[in-house]
C-alpha cells in the first residue's frame, strides 16, 4: 500500500486526497501514521519492517510513528533522522529525478545506514545501479524541493 501525504491544513480540516503533496513526512492517509506503522528502527535491526504497536508511539516530524518495542522506541527518540527513513518517506529515486512522490514503507534498502523508500520495485533498482549518485541527486534535489513543504 503507497502511503500519501497529508498537507498541514488551518483548523486542522482532513484534506481530500487529490491534493498535491506538501508536508515533509509521509503518512497513511487513512490512520496519519508515518511509514505506514511499519517500526523504523526494524529495518536495521531486524532487516526487514517490522508492524509498529500503538503502545509505542512516538510523534516526530508532525506525524506518530510505531514502534514493535519500548527499545526501539527509544532508539529512534535519542536519533530520529538515523532511523527515519531519508526525504521524510518520499521516494528516494524520484528524488533524485527532481520531483516527489510518496515512498512505499514495503520497498526500501538501507544504504550508507540510512533508509531510503522507493515508490516502485523499479525505481528501488534504479537506485541500486548508482546508489552514490542517485543518493548525491536526491540529496541536492531534497534541499530545493523540500522548501516548499511544511514541517509540522
Amino acid at each position: 500500500m503507497l502511503a500519501f501525504v497529508l498537507p498541514l491544513l488551518a483548523g486542522g480540516a482532513a484534506p481530500a486526497l487529490s491534493q498535491s503533496i506538501n508536508t515533509a513526512v509521509v503518512s497513511d492517509p487513512l490512520t496519519g501514521l508515518a511509514l505506514g506503522g511499519m517500526d523504523p528502527v526494524s529495518y536495521f535491526v531486524e532487516g526487514q519492517p517490522v508492524p509498529g504497536r500503538s503502545e509505542f508511539e512516538y510523534e516526530w516530524g508532525g506525524a506518530p510513528w510505531q514502534f514493535s518495542s519500548a527499545a526501539n522506541r527509544d532508539a529512534f527518540a535519542r536519533a530520529p533522522q538515523i532511523y527515519a527513513p531519508q526525504f521524510g518517506g518520499h521516494s528516494a529515486m524520484s528524488m533524485a529525478r527532481g520531483f516527489l512522490s510518496d515512498g512505499d514503507p514495503a520497498i526500501y534498502t538501507v544504504f550508507k545506514q540510512r533508509l531510503y523508500l522507493f515508490y516502485s520495485a523499479a525505481s528501488r533498482e534504479a537506485f541500486l545501479l548508482a546508489p552514490n549518485a542517485a543518493a548525491r541527486e536526491a540529496q541536492a534535489n531534497w534541499a530545493v524541493l523540500s522548501k516548499s513543504l511544511v514541517w509540522q
